[in-house]
């Protein structure tokens, strides 16, 4: 896009943004997506000449949280495709965490010192509800890659500003890592800008996943040779429950994430209490009863409704919220056969318009109550025997 056209486009949005703001008539609308945001902005009170508290984390959070992301194991990759491209030679690259808060930014030196000056640093939150409209925050809220430039960010002091921002998320699981963001002056802005973080985002994505089965795959032949010749049931996942190997036992992909403190439901093993290894944790039977079958009584009269988990180790009993105990009533009731998701709306919502919603809470009710669940169609697991306090068998 010729100089010119920026900035005269940068005027026009001003105008827009002045006019939005002080509750006049604009000569046009602005785009619908920074409409919403500024409406959100001005029902926070957010002040749009830049004076809004900025909230920085100091440098000990700022390592956690970076210890944490697993955006650490890919930054500098995403460095390298962003950074060396002349066409973001005037900007800087930011990569946040799910909360807007910038773990990492390197990139030009004249971009970085103006940046400074917005509070745009490493450990500050950046998301809507502290600085406005901005391509991060705005990114995370939409849950969709956001470009912004000049006047359409909420903050007059960041007008000198374009920013491009995509979401990137677990490729395993669809949870939100973070944000990758490309800022610097907007009279700048080089089309090819925004399909460059499209680019790196979508390569980060396919890095995350080849790390994780790198990391399961070590985990899994280190394991298999521990535990080779060693009698009983016994199942091996990472640190977000992800499995490894499976000895004795049939899982799904995925279990909830262990925790020392709290038995897992395994088909197969019975109830297990998660023992720490390197790398995530090795679950075996914590009593005499491998491969017992587990019974199971949803007691729809208690107040909350709850349900019982009742096999030869330990008892445990998890209440239910209504949707919840409706879910399971209608899979109790359904029996071996199960019960599919179209059907399972239909008995929630009287349609079978609700998919999505009934996927969710399942997936929800799942990481609750772990195992006992089997998938397609939904029905008890394997192993387990289940009635309700109104039903006269199980």
């Amino acid at each position: 896009m010729p100089q010119p056209d920026l900035a005269h486009l940068a005027r026009d949005l001003t105008r827009i943004h002045d006019a939005v703001i002080t509750g006049a008539s604009p000569p046009v609308q602005p785009r619908a997506l920074v409409r919403r945001s500024w409406e959100r902005m001005l029902r926070l009170g957010l002040d749009p000449a830049g004076a809004n508290r900025r909230v920085v984390d100091d440098g000990a959070e700022v390592e956690s949280r970076r210890q944490r992301s697993k955006l650490r194991l890919v930054v500098e990759e995403m460095k390298s495709v962003l950074l060396r491209s002349p066409d973001t030679a005037p900007f800087i690259l930011v990569v946040t965490d799910a909360d807007g808060v910038i773990l990492w930014r390197d990139g030009a030196a004249s971009a970085r010192r103006q940046a400074d000056g917005l509070g745009f640093v490493e450990g500050a939150h950046w998301s809507e509800s502290v600085v406005g409209t901005n391509a991060i925050g705005t990114a995370l809220t939409e849950e969709s890659p956001v470009q912004l430039f000049s006047a359409e960010h909420f903050e007059s002091t960041q007008h000198p500003w374009y920013c491009s921002a995509v979401p990137v998320h677990d490729p395993h699981d669809g949870t939100l890592l973070g944000v990758v963001d490309i800022s610097g002056p907007a009279l700048t802005l080089h089309p090819a800008v925004r399909s460059l973080v499209t680019t790196a985002v979508r390569l980060a994505e396919a890095r995350l996943m080849i790390v994780r089965q790198e990391q399961l795959n070590s985990l899994r032949d280190r394991m298999s040779t521990v535990l080779a010749g060693t009698p009983g049931p016994a199942l091996v996942v990472d640190d977000a429950g992800w499995v490894a190997y499976q000895q004795g036992v049939r899982s799904r992909d995925r279990i909830e994430a262990p925790t020392p403190d709290r038995s897992i439901l395994i088909p197969g093993a019975g109830l297990c209490l998660p023992e720490k290894i390197t790398g995530g944790w090795l679950l075996r039977p914590s009593g005499d009863g491998a491969g017992q079958p587990v019974s199971v009584t949803l007691r729809l009269s208690a107040d909350p409704a709850v349900v019982e988990i009742d096999s030869t180790t330990e008892p445990l009993t998890i209440p239910l919220t209504p949707r919840r105990a409706q879910i399971l009533a209608a899979i109790t009731e359904a029996g071996p056969a199960g019960i599919s998701a179209s059907q399972l709306s239909r008995t929630l919502y009287g349609d079978a318009d609700h998919l999505v919603t009934v996927r969710a809470e399942v997936s929800r009710l799942r990481r609750s109550i772990g195992a006992l669940l089997a998938t397609r169609p939904y029905r008890w697991a394997e192993g387990v025997l289940a009635r309700s306090d109104d039903s006269a068998s199980p």
